[in-house]
């Protein structure tokens, strides 16, 4: 191509294709992951819609779920099938648990700083809601970005890896049931495809489509609205967790998380007369329930979490980001209640996938928040959503390098005037999302 074709097709906002072995889109630690499981000889683009930071793997305070030794198995596993209401798979239960200490100790490898107790280099566990024993490793309240920001420094070490910020894909490029890349949009909204015959989705959730949500507000849940189009399976998408402590505000845009490690560490919720009304420790889905019955009962926008019961030293230590954020807002945790209310925070459904990570298309694998794997059921335990995450990211990985090899596809002619108009296909992603989410409600009466 001469320079004045390619001035001709910039002028039309069209770029020339590009080509790799495997695409990833979305920078969070499942996409991140996923590209470290590959050698120095796969050539790798990821794409992410915003900076490469702002995923929602950044915002997970809590931690991230270990096996504690085989006298832990029975405990974790039921702890998790409990949590789900017993709709988890239960092969994805298992094989999550049993990767779980070769995962931490690739993160260890990587990088990531869990906090240690006493001289003899022994791993710190904190506890929270509906487990059964401490198991959860963290770094002070801010383990997702300690443990995705490590991965992140060195995927950008590998020069196999291509990331393209500010840069969203519209679609899949497709034959039949078989993939063979995406079609993006960039950041001065040029539109071109990327060309590969391995694609792992790996952006996220659908928190953006609400009005109170922990998650960043462009996670709009393209993937799934993107496979409905293209009839790849999909499963629960009528399951949506809510958080149940989030900082109580009148402002918009995204809802401050209050840790559930906060109240596995002691913190108590109070009513308006300040006195308890429910076991803090419940599963998020029904902590949630007797949240909004105990404000309705008090006419409240929220109720009271105290975490004074927990001690200064632990509070400053293990909740440094918790206790700025609230002093920022106005609230001394230190030497007061704080007002938390539930709001959307995690989507136990998505694309349906196997334990290789793999849809139902040919060539296309999906991982992290945009999957569904069986491994959560109905209800998520908390911290098992990063280690959900970066096992069956390697599993994604796995799968494209040593299973059947994937050819692509010939998609032909691609009409790129079809994803002019970004708010109005858009728009008609959502209400694909939030039908067939109503549909399975409907179902499931």
């Amino acid at each position: 191509m001469d320079i004045m074709e390619q001035i001709c097709q910039k002028k039309s906002g069209m770029i020339m294709d590009r080509i790799c072995d495997v695409v990833i889109v979305g920078t969070g630690a499942a996409g991140l992951f996923c590209a470290l499981n590959f050698p120095a000889q796969v050539n790798i683009r990821m794409i992410t819609k915003q900076k490469a930071e702002e995923s929602d793997s950044f915002l997970a305070q809590g931690g991230i779920c270990m096996l504690r030794g085989e006298e832990d198995y029975p405990d974790y596993f039921e702890d998790t099938m409990r949590a789900g209401h017993y709709e988890n798979d239960k092969k994805a239960v298992d094989l999550m648990i049993r990767s779980s200490n070769s995962m931490i100790r690739e993160l260890i490898r990587y990088g990531v700083r869990f906090e240690y107790e006493g001289d003899n280099g022994q791993l710190a566990f904190t506890k929270e809601g509906a487990h059964s024993q401490p198991r959860i490793l963290f770094h002070e309240d801010v383990t997702g970005r300690e443990i995705t920001s490590t991965l992140l420094a060195r995927v950008r070490e590998r020069p196999n890896v291509v990331i393209d910020e500010y840069t969203t894909m519209v679609d899949i490029l497709s034959d039949g049931n078989v993939c063979g890349g995406i079609v993006a949009v960039g950041p001065s909204g040029e539109r071109f495809c990327i060309k590969a015959p391995n694609v792992v989705l790996a952006c996220g959730g659908i928190g953006g489509l609400y009005k109170n949500s922990t998650n960043f507000p462009h996670m709009t849940g393209d993937a799934l609205a993107i496979a409905l189009k293209h009839g790849v399976e999909v499963s629960h998408l009528d399951y949506i967790q809510i958080h149940p402590t989030t900082l109580f505000s009148e402002k918009p845009g995204r809802r401050f998380l209050i840790s559930e490690s906060v109240r596995g560490e002691g913190a108590l919720l109070y009513n308006k007369d300040g006195k308890r009304f429910t076991d803090e420790l419940q599963p998020r889905d029904l902590l949630s329930e007797a949240i909004w019955k105990q404000m309705e009962a008090d006419g409240t926008d929220y109720v009271w979490e105290d975490m004074r019961p927990i001690g200064k030293e632990t509070i400053l230590q293990h909740f440094p980001n918790i206790y700025e954020h609230c002093l920022e807002e106005g609230f001394d945790v230190l030497k007061e209640p704080i007002p938390v209310v539930p709001a959307q925070h995690y989507h136990m459904g998505g694309i349906a996938v196997n334990l290789a990570s793999e849809t139902s298309m040919d060539g296309l694998y999906a991982v992290g928040e945009a999957s569904c794997n069986g491994v959560h059921g109905k209800n998520r335990l908390a911290s098992n959503s990063l280690l959900e995450s970066l096992v069956f990211a390697q599993r994604a990985a796995d799968d494209i390098l040593f299973g059947s090899r994937h050819q692509g596809c010939d998609a032909g002619t691609v009409h790129m005037e079809e994803y002019e108009d970004m708010e109005q296909l858009f728009g008609k992603y959502r209400s694909m999302i939030f039908s067939e989410i109503e549909r399975e409600k409907n179902c499931a009466q």
